[in-house]
């Protein structure tokens, strides 16, 4: 799973301190709650700018999830110089023409940039005109520990489980950063993503195959 052009054993560290490429709170919020357990101190780039540092725009113009992973990733470790990844998802569709499948531009729409309100506005749209969608991620992950040393990873571990898109969203819950988990059901128990257990939500919010890279990187890199 671990793909990297460069590995090491080195000692290994508890409280390991990474950057997390992301500016998304709730994002950093449930990779902590996953990662808990094994000892790594995640800040993302909302504590470097408290800092002082200044954030740059990373680009995100690849075709998949790994290649705008790695983008984000390398250019916040030439800006930084610590330890980071940076992740990112595509979000595909069953039945639907491919003009329509969203891929890596789940929140970016015929060039613009949308806020949590405006991705329910468009996604309720679209389950209004094809039916009740039939859902997954695909979702990647780059570490920078250094300049000859990056690992990345995008395979089936990584999917999340299909799920189902509806026009209706919860009656009382939303999330910031994370809108359309207020317009997902759990094929399994037919429940809003937001009514599922404390576990179940983890699991839904940071897939297993995270954590199994990280446990590799840990044993192997960290």
């Amino acid at each position: 799973m671990l793909g990297g052009n460069k590995k090491k054993n080195l000692k290994e560290q508890k409280n390991m301190k990474l950057l997390y490429g992301t500016g998304n709170q709730a994002k950093i919020s449930a990779m902590r709650q996953r990662l808990k357990e094994l000892d790594i101190e995640l800040t993302g780039l909302e504590d470097m700018k408290e800092q002082g540092y200044e954030i740059p725009v990373a680009p995100e113009n690849g075709s998949t999830p790994l290649e705008n992973a790695r983008q984000k990733a390398l250019a916040y470790y030439k800006a930084f110089h610590m330890p980071v990844f940076s992740c990112d998802s595509g979000l595909y569709f069953d039945n639907v023409p491919d003009e329509i499948q969203p891929g890596v531009h789940v929140r970016t729409i015929n060039g613009k940039y949308l806020s949590d309100e405006e991705m329910l506005a468009y996604y309720t749209g679209l389950v209004k005109k094809y039916g009740p969608l039939t859902a997954r991620y695909k979702n990647a992950i780059c570490f920078v520990k250094d300049e000859n040393s990056i690992y990345e990873a995008m395979d089936e571990a990584m999917e999340s489980e299909k799920f189902i898109l509806t026009d209706a969203p919860h009656s009382r819950i939303r999330k910031k950063g994370f809108p359309l988990d207020s317009i997902s059901i759990d094929i399994k128990t037919g429940q809003y993503y937001y009514d599922l257990s404390m576990e179940q939500l983890d699991k839904v919010a940071v897939e297993d195959g995270f954590l199994s890279f990280f446990k590799e990187l840990k044993e192997k890199v960290l």
